[in-house]
């Protein structure tokens, strides 16, 4: 454990001991949380597997490359439909000047994926689609590495519409 880690924690400790016994709940609630955020660490470090990969690929999705941002429909007051998760639909976000080749619609990428899972794993590690050419605007150039693709599509195949 490096210094900084055993000095946090210490400081950590004292806090929560300090206010332990006005708010009890606050203390198991922080370790919990402390010991869940250690735990995602260790396991980032390792391969995923099966559910371990789905979460993964789940968490670059949702949290890093921000997918449903623009692969999710939105409701009339424009927030994402958790209904359509990733379901495609309008691009909403358009160019400051027009700009010839811009796509007006997100294709769907949860569940029926738009390519094989090996076409989207090149695509997500080189930004160049199946038939060679490199990503259109908007869609970010993503580099990902070889493991982080896959995280990615596994999570995307185990998407299913909701009714």
């Amino acid at each position: 454990m490096s210094r900084f880690n055993r000095n946090a924690s210490r400081i950590l400790r004292v806090a929560l001991i300090t206010i332990s016994a006005c708010v009890p709940t606050l203390l198991i609630v922080d370790v919990t949380t402390i010991s869940v955020a250690q735990e995602a660490k260790r396991a980032s470090a390792q391969p995923a597997a099966g559910g371990e990969m789905i979460a993964r690929g789940a968490y670059i999705v949702n949290n890093v490359a921000m997918c449903p941002t623009c692969h999710t429909p939105r409701t009339s007051d424009g927030k994402l439909d958790p209904k359509r998760w990733l379901q495609g639909g309008p691009v909403v976000y358009q160019p400051s000047e027009p700009t010839a080749n811009w796509p007006q619609i997100e294709p769907r990428i949860g569940g029926t994926l738009p390519a094989s899972p090996e076409q989207m794993v090149t695509l997500l590690t080189t930004a160049v689609w199946i038939d060679g050419n490199e990503l259109r605007d908007p869609m970010p150039k993503f580099h990902m590495n070889r493991a982080d693709a896959e995280a990615v599509v596994a999570y995307l195949r185990s998407i299913t519409p909701r009714q």
